[in-house]
């Protein structure tokens, strides 16, 4: 196994949410080459760090040749609005197809390892109290994106197993920080306005993690040696109830709690009936990760306090 520095890092999908963060990090490490591989033009402008445009979205062999690791952020994420007769076709053209066509071609240049970022989805979408997701677990797939991540995850294990390439996965539940846009922005926004939220009576447990804490964990893997041809779950360490989540919020930007209490089967209720029984089900539904093997193979611990990191996605600091 490899192990070694790593100098030289690609970062797919460097426009997103993830990786802009990530790149901004790497960057500013002393002795660390890093390139931004984007499909279109992007705002990722950093001192020491290389742009790259890839139209196609899949870099030719030669590409990768002065690259010693690659982080790949690129995907179809959840569509909110989808309008594709066929979604799961959809997803696998960028999740799968894309992302094997890359690793097999930064594998054929000789890149070390291959960080490979999928999703606590591919666990499941709800645990039971005390029984949070492992790595061991039998992946329960339920959408397309999820069943594209996990079939990316076979196709790369493959990959590895074929070449001297070493494959990491990191499957994330949901990422929160400077920047986060969907359903979590859309809560932020309502505490910053003070609006009185109908979730008091919540109290389920849910692992999050903050953007820092994702780019630090992705950072370890890029090259601790025991990372090589492992799969983790990685979270805050810090699992909260919606309730405790949006109390956090109002506090980190010195605003009162204005939640009110109304029962659960009845926000459920409210949820069906008005199609969004998806959207209550993940604020009152359970999902917690175990990242006890993070921490144990890998000695890796969160370095931003779940407290820190919503008082920096709040006041947007990064």
């Amino acid at each position: 196994m490899y192990g070694g520095p790593v100098n030289n890092i690609g970062v797919t999908g460097a426009n997103g949410f993830v990786a802009k963060a990530l790149v901004n990090a790497l960057s500013q490490r002393i002795g660390i080459g890093v390139t931004a591989i984007t499909r279109q033009e992007t705002d990722v402008v950093m001192r020491r760090v290389r742009k790259c445009v890839v139209p196609g979205g899949v870099p030719d062999p030669e590409f990768f040749l002065d690259l010693d690791g690659v982080v790949h952020t690129a995907a179809r994420v959840h569509v909110m609005h989808e309008t594709s007769g066929d979604p799961l076709q959809e997803f696998r053209k960028v999740n799968v197809d894309a992302t094997l066509a890359i690793a097999r071609n930064a594998a054929a240049a000789g890149v070390r390892r291959f960080v490979f970022i999928s999703s606590a989805k591919v666990n499941g979408e709800v645990t039971f109290p005390g029984k949070p997701f492992t790595e061991t677990d039998k992946p329960s797939l339920l959408d397309a994106y999820a069943i594209s991540k996990w079939e990316a995850e076979l196709g790369l294990a493959e990959i590895s197993r074929q070449t001297s390439m070493e494959v990491v996965i990191i499957r994330p539940p949901l990422v929160y920080g400077p920047g986060v846009k969907a359903n979590f922005a859309s809560l932020m926004k309502a505490v910053r306005h003070g609006i009185p939220l109908p979730l008091k009576a919540v109290h389920n447990s849910r692992s999050l993690i903050g953007l820092e804490n994702l780019v630090d964990f992705i950072s370890v893997c890029i090259s601790h040696s025991k990372a090589a041809n492992q799969t983790f779950l990685v979270s805050d360490g810090f699992d909260v109830s919606t309730s405790v989540l949006v109390r956090t919020m109002a506090q980190a930007i010195g605003l009162p709690d204005r939640q009110f209490s109304v029962p659960v089967p009845l926000l459920k209720l409210a949820g069906r009936l008005t199609g969004k029984a998806a959207m209550i089900e993940r604020l009152c539904g359970n999902l917690q990760v175990d990242i006890t093997k993070a921490q144990t193979l890998l000695g890796w611990a969160p370095p931003v306090s779940f407290e820190d990191g919503i008082r920096n996605a709040m006041l947007g600091k990064s």
